[in-house]
């Protein structure tokens, strides 16, 4: 699972770069042409860094329309917090071509400005688009309706978040991602239906198998009084933490993800039962 984990992660540092464009397709087009060539010569560069802006920068001059130029040098702007910038990148390549960019702004807009109601309304066009079939974040962890559903939760919307969240579980051809069953668990926790909470946290071990499962297992637990279910939980939290089994992002705290310091302060609490 930790090797999962960190190729996920691994994933995550480089998901929103595509790979090089396919410049035979612009041959009737020398501007186009040489601005896929610019493009090429931009990955070949660190991301973000000087060269590779500026071959971007070339490679739009040649060819405005060339949407995949605009959404590359968008990325490194937001993953150094520059989001004004980004957004200027990232409009001007999903007017160029929506079906293609949007679900990143989408997800972007979740992952770093919490900005829940744009995070809502990207998916539900990109949903239009694409005829229900909206597939995943960049990073694969995420399918866009789990994304949606987060939104709302961080909208204080949990009923519609779990009806959403449900509702794409029991979809015959979703694949489960990493977190989904955790962060339904943690819903019906944050509502008060402990027993459906566990339910859905013991599923979560089958796929992966964290130390956040068990802290909120033992939350679980104490709110139905089993104090030793809450204290050995805990205990197995800890040790999972320790061993570096856990949830990770090098970019943001993820939704539901928990720091030590949470697990201490539980297992303190826990000793005073």
């Amino acid at each position: 699972m930790i090797q999962r984990t960190l190729l996920i992660v691994s994933a995550a540092i480089i998901c929103t770069s595509y790979g090089p464009p396919n410049c035979n397709l612009y041959k009737a087009d020398e501007g186009c042409y040489t601005a896929c060539k610019d493009a090429e010569n931009a990955i070949m560069f660190t991301q973000g860094s000087k060269e590779s802006q500026e071959y971007f920068d070339k490679s739009i001059q040649n060819c405005p329309s060339f949407d995949y130029s605009f959404y590359e040098k968008a990325v490194p702007y937001a993953k150094r917090g520059l989001m004004k910038e980004w957004k200027i990148m990232i409009d001007e390549a999903i007017k160029l071509n929506p079906q293609e960019h949007l679900a990143t702004r989408g997800w972007y807009h979740f992952f770093f400005m919490r900005n829940y109601e744009a995070a809502i309304k990207d998916i539900e066009q990109v949903d239009q688009l694409k005829k229900g079939k909206i597939g995943f974040t960049g990073d694969g962890v995420y399918h866009l309706n789990i994304l949606k559903a987060l939104s709302w939760k961080g909208l204080g919307e949990r009923q519609k978040a779990i009806q959403i969240l449900t509702e794409q579980l029991n979809k015959d051809d979703h694949e489960v991602g990493m977190y989904d069953y955790l962060h339904l668990g943690v819903l019906y926790l944050e509502i008060g239906e402990y027993e459906k909470g566990l339910e859905n946290l013991n599923k979560q071990i089958a796929h992966d198998d964290l130390s956040e499962v068990y802290f909120y297992k033992a939350l679980c637990y104490k709110h139905l009084n089993k104090k030793g279910e809450y204290q050995r939980n805990l205990n197995t939290s800890l040790a999972y933490y320790q061993k570096g089994t856990t949830m990770a992002n090098p970019y943001r705290q993820l939704v539901d993800e928990i720091y030590l310091s949470d697990i201490e302060k539980e297992i303190a609490l826990a000793k005073n039962e």
